[in-house]
């Protein structure tokens, strides 16, 4: 089955697409997806495949998560998405650990966005969640991105203490893409909680990266936004 995976998505091949996916992915030498290889799928193509395959065994996914090509391992990353959300729990449990054994291969901010959540956030939400706090510590910028993005299965859930306590962890972070992520979370939870946001915001905002607090009070009205923005808060 995972032969067909693999004949389909190479004959949805665009040369042409993989050139701009490959520089809107920063593959460049020292860009964050340094040395990641593209096709040219877009999305739909790869859900499109991701729907005809869903239920190949777990295990049989391992040559695409481990390809060096993103599509790839996007369209296994998303097959289990699509089986833990319909697993009972020894099938959600497994594809957690599936998932946490082939980590290495969720390094691009799409893999992670769009999967990190749903597997690693789900799995932890009714249990120990020391790894995301450990994967916040770290210095790669991939773990930190799934610490932050995967809370936001429990903001779903209107829980909100890790997104803050990994944000306080993340908050002098270097890297843009934390920045985008972190405020991204931090918005979430302020269109659930205000109160919440903005007891964080209150105390932190003038040392946040600029990209981080632009993108946590995106939603505010303009009037606040602007005293946000001026330091007037």
């Amino acid at each position: 089955m995972v032969n067909g995976i693999i004949k389909e998505l190479k004959k949805n091949a665009n040369h042409k697409k993989a050139k701009v996916l490959t520089r809107f992915f920063k593959t460049g030498k020292g860009e964050y997806g340094e040395g990641d290889k593209f096709i040219g799928l877009t999305n739909p193509q790869i859900r499109a495949i991701v729907r005809k395959y869903k239920t190949i065994s777990v295990s049989k996914l391992t040559p695409l998560i481990k390809s060096e090509i993103h599509e790839f391992r996007l369209t296994a990353l998303l097959i289990l998405v699509e089986q833990f959300k319909k697993g009972d729990d020894i099938k959600k449990k497994k594809i957690f650990n599936f998932y946490l054994k082939n980590i290495k291969s969720v390094n691009n901010w799409d893999l992670v966005d769009l999967t990190s959540h749903h597997i690693i956030g789900a799995y932890l939400f009714d249990k120990d969640k020391t790894l995301l706090y450990d994967f916040a510590e770290t210095d790669n910028l991939w773990l930190k991105r799934i610490a932050i993005i995967s809370s936001f299965y429990f903001i779903r859930k209107n829980e909100f203490k890790d997104t803050i306590n990994i944000s306080e962890i993340l908050l002098n972070d270097k890297h843009d893409l934390i920045h985008k992520a972190v405020g991204w979370m931090l918005r979430e939870i302020g269109k659930r909680d205000t109160n919440t946001e903005e007891e964080f915001l209150i105390k932190r905002y003038k040392m946040m990266p600029r990209t981080m607090l632009r993108y946590a009070i995106e939603k505010f009205p303009d009037e606040k936004r602007q005293k946000y923005l001026k330091g007037e808060i």
